[in-house]
């Protein structure tokens, strides 16, 4: 049984990095921001081709496959500090999504997903001035249907959406997994009920207490209560990460999801310059202890950009390591930068068993145009289910912020595996699978 991150959420996080920040309509504004009112709407279609698939069907032609996702979000987000104490924040939205076509090659969606549901709905007070010894919005206390991303890869959202292709328990073909599609695009990323404590802002010493609920089926519904302590400096920051197990529905629980309940984890991480101008540095290094014994995951990442030559080159390498029995848990990827395109998404686990080295190298010919390419070595620790996931990928792509509120994202990769399903892989034939993808993203 293979089981598949929700790593392709983290492409639209990475698209903030390259000029698609958060927008909104601006409906009702008093006293330059004292109470503040806008209308928010984000949407993304994708268009997707691959000439292999890793159904791990042999009934299924190898030929190429076609599908398309689309999303729209909509809704309103607010603020004000006209109370007695602090002040509040809070937001509410939906969703509708869907897939079509052939349904993508990794068997998650069959091209007839299509839901509407509720994302957002959440509630937040800052504490403003009120402990001076916290700083300024020291306390920041929020609750509800929210995004929660911490720092380092543990946690990053509840963004991963299969469609009604995906069965994980045997025997069971109902739909019950099915969360809208648009699995690539991924935009249901709230958490379904979380409390959130932060305290101490975001420099010196700080950290936070959380309680999130899970609402993605195939994450079968888990619910955690997690805790970060962190040390900020103008060269960084080192930190420390704990989450533990309370609940898994049993409903919707396969593979070792039910040791999720009582699992323990624990990390140690930082990031930052190291006081090197131009530099970027990020490490992590997490345990998880379940009933089935102790597993180990870690990453390193170093990066460096030239600002002072023409179209700003950027080089970053990153090695990553997952024991046999990790369990990828809410994680999106590594600083907003996915574990491959077909690696990850659709060719079997790359994020457990697996040492992967990769490279990428971008180029920022203007302020609204980045190039990028990345190359991937994914190496498999030891057979697993008499299949080998080792491969190699490399993936060109560009950001092209076309206007204020639309960019576009085309993309081709080659994968080639070192086995294929005759083999002892996954992939439908042997040699290079060529995957080409075009997306646009608009926020208004």
């Amino acid at each position: 049984m293979r089981t598949h991150s929700y790593a392709p959420v983290l492409s639209l996080v990475a698209l903030c990095t390259v000029g698609l920040q958060a927008r909104a309509y601006e409906l009702y504004n008093e006293n330059d921001g004292a109470t503040v009112l806008n209308a928010d709407l984000w949407a993304g279609v994708g268009w997707y081709t691959a000439n292999k698939n890793y159904l791990g069907d042999p009934e299924r032609e190898p030929g190429r496959m076609h599908w398309q996702e689309g999303f729209i979000k909509y809704g309103l987000s607010g603020a004000t500090d006209k109370i007695a104490a602090g002040s509040l924040y809070g937001g509410l939205s939906m969703i509708s999504s869907g897939s079509f076509g052939d349904g993508d090659p990794g068997g998650l969606t069959n091209g007839e997903e299509r839901r509407t549901s509720l994302e957002d709905a959440y509630l937040g007070w800052k504490s403003a001035d009120m402990f001076p010894a916290l700083g300024t919005d020291g306390v920041d206390f929020s609750f509800g249907r929210q995004i929660v991303t911490l720092d380092g890869f543990l946690i990053t959202d509840d963004g991963f959406s299969p469609g009604r292709a995906f069965n994980p328990i045997e025997g069971v073909s109902d739909g019950r997994f099915d969360r809208g599609g648009a699995f690539y695009l991924g935009p249901r990323l709230a958490f379904g009920s979380s409390a959130v404590l932060k305290l101490g802002g975001t420099e010196g010493l700080h950290g936070s207490m959380m309680w999130l609920k899970i609402d993605s089926p195939g994450q079968s519904k888990t619910e955690v209560a997690a805790a970060t302590v962190d040390y900020t400096t103008a060269f960084g920051s080192i930190g420390s990460t704990y989450i533990h197990g309370l609940h898994v529905d049993e409903h919707y629980a396969f593979g070792d999801r039910m040791e999720r309940e009582g699992m323990d984890v624990y990390s140690i991480r930082g990031q930052g310059d190291a006081g090197i101008e131009n530099a970027d540095f990020a490490f992590e290094v997490a345990r998880q202890e379940k009933r089935s014994g102790s597993q180990r995951a870690m990453f390193f990442d170093a990066g460096y950009t030239f600002n002072d030559v023409r179209w700003k080159p950027a080089v970053s390498y990153r090695f990553s390591r997952y024991s046999e029995g990790w369990d990828f848990l809410f994680q999106g990827g590594y600083r907003k930068r996915l574990q491959g395109e077909v690696g990850v998404n659709y060719a079997g686990s790359v994020t457990s068993n697996m040492r992967i080295n990769d490279v990428q190298f971008s180029v920022q010919p203007t302020e609204k145009l980045t190039l990028n390419a990345m190359y991937f070595n994914f190496h498999q620790l030891s057979r697993r289910d008499e299949q080998d996931y080792s491969a190699q990928e490399i993936d060109l792509f560009l950001d092209w912020m076309v206007t204020d509120n639309i960019t576009l994202s085309p993309l081709v990769g080659f994968y080639k595996p070192d086995k294929w399903r005759e083999t002892g892989g996954l992939q439908s034939g042997p040699g290079t699978n060529t995957y080409m993808q075009f997306i646009v993203w608009m926020e208004f």
